[in-house]
């Protein structure tokens, strides 16, 4: 089994990413957090979970074994596949998951993508023991507000964190911009609030 790669990212969509290993080039399915530490034709390094099915063999990959470890506690939840493991680390910190399951907060956890009240129920019955999280009341309180609702939030959300902001950063500007009519207009004053317009 494939645990870990380094290589050059030769492609890099939204959710997956090419690396050429020596001469091989190997698809690696990425939550949007990892995605935002890898740079077109620059080396990287991730921690690879290696799925094996009956028609594929596919690699999710990690920034930080942290994530990584996250991912692993999530799939062994009945019901939840890799794929939607992917989706929950794409919308969430892993601080905030866990700090949420601890918190057995039902609330934010239906709030990620395809979570809902009974899978949300699960998650904190099979993994509360499992997940630790020590931090201060402020990193606390900042891995609780990493999931937005509404669509145009969630777009501009995207959009900022495909620029290269973190999840937390993204969270905490988006909680100052008043309610827009469009996902340009939230972008617009996000960004004059991260300074960067």
């Amino acid at each position: 089994m494939i645990g870990f790669l380094r290589g050059k990212v030769i492609v890099l969509e939204t959710d997956y990413a090419i690396m050429d290993v020596n001469g091989v080039g190997y698809r690696v399915f990425v939550p949007v957090s990892t995605r935002n530490h890898l740079r077109l034709n620059e080396e990287a390094a991730l921690y690879i979970y290696t799925s094996v099915r009956e028609d594929a063999i596919i690699l999710y990959g990690f920034f930080s074994d942290s994530e990584y470890g996250a991912f692993t506690l999530l799939i062994s939840v009945s019901g939840i596949g890799p794929k939607g493991a992917l989706s929950v680390l794409s919308a969430i910190t892993v601080e905030g998951l866990y700090k949420a399951i601890q918190n057995k907060d039902v609330k934010i956890l239906t709030k990620l993508p395809g979570i809902g009240k009974k899978s949300a129920e699960r998650l904190i019955l099979e993994l509360k023991d499992k997940v630790a999280f020590e931090g201060t009341e402020e990193e606390l309180s900042a891995g609780e507000e990493t999931v937005l609702t509404g669509d145009l939030t969630d777009e501009a959300k995207a959009a900022l964190m495909a620029l290269g902001y973190s999840a937390a950063e993204v969270a905490q500007t988006l909680k100052k911009v008043k309610a827009k009519d469009s996902v340009e207009n939230i972008i617009k004053d996000a960004l004059k609030i991260l300074n960067k317009f």
